[in-house]
């Protein structure tokens, strides 16, 4: 398109092939629009039908294909002959947190003692600790799984070895050669795993490590002779489902299965925890994946970074009403917390440091930053500025850093890097984020050992400047059924990403601030159709000051569909990413009928 973006960005339209989009309208019964999109998505033709009704079962290999399955699963059915109480430590994030509930929950339906372990983020950070492991050892456990968590813990892992407690690894994050002295470490990231699953997030691992053990229990005919009901494991899927959208793996084969199908268990509100969390936000409409990535994740993940970071795992696993909503309650007043602090660092952030929009990334380090807040720091100025971020809070000579990347660059594999060439301390993650401690002597170093690599990515790969369209559309396509129909493509979100639409010579009439960083507009088109928009976070950018300049002016918009349901109403919105600005138009505003 020849029109100037505010943002500076160029809008390109997705290609595809005309013939196929003609074979799949002819072939599969599919509009045009539909044709097009799956055509964009390069999505073969012999898996077009999985694509449109994604179901576990057409997606789902044996469980016993990642390495060390077989080792996990042998441990696991001795321990629950024998008897043992078995501890389980998970990461405080939601993945952490739904792997830890889906685990904890399995073993106490088959009637099995456990006890979990959450770390506090400030006074343990990432990961098994000697302290954390020895207290689960005092307390009685036998064995110990670590999940979303454990590939790079070496030292912690060998300490319970010496003292005779197996640990079971149950992870998804990148793994160096060598690996700990674990019993087993089940992580389809690990550098010998063959299993294809690599983009399974923990909560996954952990759903494949039950269908695995569950099998070998019934089997072994164990439900029979112990006269115990065997759980049913796709009932976990509204857990899996929500640590696959909220730790962004792509939602790609299993994934997409996983949480298509998921969608559909939580419309049950099996899981009181969710339940309770979601009449809390005062969510009406089903859960969709926008619901468990941005209202829901986001509260789960507050008790971990401002609060009592074993409540979101406990608000999962627990059946106490009376505790869930007291636990739920808090969380949503820690995730107010949370936003106020952010906001209060980001302001702090752009007041004191100039941000060099040159730089390759943005890396900044700061005393005394809120440790809990860093990762989501690191993810707006990811956003705003379409480069990498790492944020780095600096104590008494220590810094510990969260990391957020952008498509292609592979953030977790450059921290084990780090790691390896003796500039950090500790640290990883996977391919679009990750944590690490450094020496503050040492933070200039690493930045340059990242930029260079950065510069060497962007040569090759980078086409950051670029907005991607998949269609132009006219305004009357917003309406229920054309949401619809486009909806009928999701779970969209990373491998299948949500199509996004132009809107060509719309009239802005009016703006609006809402909820301090958001503005709402309403749009007019030449046939006198009205377009309801919205544009989150907009407030202190380019987009803020032609969305609410006071002379009329003709513009495209960029962004995708959305259905705003309250009170029983329905409207299809626009949410608008982007937009281009034609020229100055009569101040006047159009009558209904155009």
């Amino acid at each position: 398109m020849s029109n100037s973006s505010v943002s500076g960005k160029e809008w390109l339209s997705r290609t595809y092939n005309d013939e196929t989009v003609s074979f799949l309208k002819d072939n599969f019964n599919l509009s045009e629009i539909l044709s097009k999109l799956i055509a964009i998505r390069k999505i073969k033709i012999e898996d077009v039908k999985l694509f449109l009704n994604p179901k576990i079962k057409n997606f789902l290999p044996n469980p016993f294909i990642l390495k060390d399955m077989e080792k996990a699963v042998d441990r696991t059915i001795k321990a629950i002959k024998n008897n043992e109480k078995i501890g389980i430590f998970g990461d405080y994030d939601v993945d952490g947190a739904c792997s830890t509930a889906v685990l904890g929950d399995y073993f106490k339906k088959i009637d099995k003692e456990i006890e979990i372990y959450i770390p506090d983020r400030k006074t343990e950070g990432y990961g098994p600790n000697k302290k954390a492991f020895d207290k689960l050892i005092y307390n009685g456990s036998k064995l110990i799984f670590t999940v979303d968590c454990g590939t790079l813990s070496f030292d912690t892992i060998n300490h319970s070895q010496k003292k005779k407690i197996d640990v079971l690894v149950l992870d998804h994050h990148q793994s160096e050669l060598k690996l700990p002295d674990a019993f087993s470490v089940v992580n389809p990231n690990r550098y010998d795993d063959k299993s294809k699953l690599n983009y399974l997030c923990a909560a996954g691992v952990c759903f494949m490590f039950l269908i695995a053990l569950n099998k070998k229990l019934r089997d072994d005919k164990w439900f029979v002779k112990n006269k115990i009901s065997e759980p049913q494991l796709m009932n976990y899927l509204d857990l899996v489902s929500l640590g696959t959208v909220c730790d962004v793996v792509p939602l790609v084969g299993l994934n997409r299965a996983i949480v298509s199908q998921g969608l559909e268990i939580l419309k049950k509100r099996l899981n009181l925890g969710i339940k309770t969390l979601k009449n809390v936000c005062g969510i009406e409409a089903n859960l969709n994946t926008y619901h468990l990535g941005y209202v829901i994740g986001p509260r789960i993940n507050a008790g971990g970074r401002v609060g009592k970071s074993s409540h979101g795992a406990n608000l999962l696993l627990s059946k106490d009403a009376k505790e869930i909503f007291k636990i739920a309650t808090e969380l949503d007043a820690f995730n107010k917390q949370r936003k106020s602090i952010e906001n209060d660092m980001l302001k702090k952030i752009e007041n004191s440091i100039i941000i060099d929009e040159k730089e390759p990334i943005i890396f900044l380090s700061g005393h005394n930053w809120h440790g809990g807040i860093i990762g989501i720091i690191a993810s707006r100025l990811k956003d705003k500025y379409n480069k990498p971020a790492i944020i780095i809070s600096v104590e008494k000579g220590l810094g510990r850093a969260s990391a957020r990347s952008i498509a292609g660059f592979d953030i977790g594999t450059l921290i084990i890097n780090g790691v390896q060439k003796n500039i950090l301390r500790k640290g990883g993650g996977h391919k679009m984020a990750g944590g690490f401690s450094i020496e503050e002597k040492k933070i200039q170093e690493f930045k340059e050992f990242i930029v260079k690599k950065f510069i060497k990515f962007q040569k090759t790969f980078s086409k950051s400047n670029i907005l991607f369209f998949d269609s132009k559309i006219s305004p009357s396509a917003l309406n229920e059924n054309f949401f619809s129909e486009i909806n009928s493509l999701s779970p969209f979100g990373s491998g299948n990403p949500e199509p996004r639409f132009v809107i060509e010579d719309l009239e802005l009439l009016k703006s609006s601030i809402v909820g301090e960083k958001h503005i709402k507009s309403l749009l007019t088109a030449p046939d006198g159709s009205v377009v309801k928009s919205v544009t989150f976070n907009a407030t202190k950018t380019d987009l803020e000051t032609y969305l609410l300049s006071k002379k009329r002016k003709k513009i495209n918009i960029f962004g995708k569909l959305s259905l705003n349901e309250w009170k029983g109403q329905k409207n299809v919105e626009f949410i608008i990413d982007d937009i281009s600005v034609n020229k100055t138009v009569n101040n006047s505003v159009p009558s209904s009928n155009g």
